[in-house]
């Protein structure tokens, strides 16, 4: 039996929010409303949903940037809350708005990173060179600023950030997103040939279900902040009665009765 690396159990988070600054009611949203999954050591795991479902709210909170209101996350054998630097130091995420000193160069960025986990210069540039010339980066542009680089450049840059230190486990929400088609495509085989080669354990939340399916051997549906699927491709399908995942997606998230209700009062 295959070891777990990820186990996220009845994860709950609420967000308050007041309707004006010193007084008035506070209202309450429940982006995740008791998510249990568990993904294996050397998985690849999909979670997809519409808008608002939750995928980066539970990312942010497996990458330490959020606090959970409920439930337990164990990554690799460390417990969040209670271990969060040691978690720091094994996860490596990627996100749809990654930041960056963009009046930094691509190089001055990574190496920035490096340093902070303790790595020496010239290893940590061979690395980060390396990296990006595997993702069709043209290195060329290593030394431009990150602000006069296109969108995918710049979330090229963001996943050698996050492989730096080879995490044993990576965190990506929605790391294709925008991209052209050859800037997709390298990214995804080079995630392929990660696995192939490190057996990374990978989280990742895309709304691009040919992406889902070609890097994942299973795919988690949430919607209203509530894991309402969970399977490979086909057992979706079969659950489904449906031929592709897009009809899937729409079936189990409960997206085409939402469309259905708007219809209504439109029409109405």
């Amino acid at each position: 039996m295959s070891r777990v690396s990820i186990r996220v159990n009845n994860l709950k988070k609420v967000f308050r929010k007041r309707s004006s600054l010193f007084r008035g009611r506070i209202t309450e949203e429940w982006a995740l409303k008791g998510v249990s999954l568990e993904v294996a050591s050397g998985e690849a795991y999909a979670l997809l949903g519409p808008n608002g479902s939750g995928k980066s709210t539970l990312i942010r909170i497996l990458s330490t940037l959020l606090l959970q209101d409920g439930g337990t996350v164990e990554i690799e054998g460390r417990r969040l809350p209670g271990d969060e630097r040691r978690v720091r130091e094994i996860v490596g995420r990627v996100s749809v708005d990654a930041a960056f000193y963009k009046k930094l160069s691509a190089k001055e960025n990574l190496l920035y990173s490096a340093f902070l986990y303790g790595y020496h210069r010239e290893e940590a540039e061979r690395r980060a060179r390396e990296i990006l010339e595997q993702l069709g980066f043209p290195v060329r542009r290593f030394h431009d600023p990150l602000e006069e680089m296109s969108r995918g450049m710049q979330q090229k840059i963001a996943i050698a950030r996050a492989l730096l230190v080879n995490p044993p486990v990576l965190l990506l929400d929605e790391p294709t997103t925008g991209l052209d088609p050859k800037s997709k495509r390298d990214v995804q085989v080079f995630l392929e040939r990660l696995r192939e080669r490190r057996r990374t354990t990978i989280l990742l939340t895309s709304h691009d279900m040919a992406e889902a399916e070609r890097l994942c051997e299973r795919i988690g549906l949430l919607a209203g902040g509530s894991l309402v699927a969970e399977g490979t491709a086909g057992e979706l399908r079969r659950k489904a009665g449906c031929d592709n995942l897009d009809d899937v997606f729409i079936r189990l998230t409960g997206e085409k009765l939402v469309d259905e209700k708007k219809e209504t009062v439109e029409k109405t």
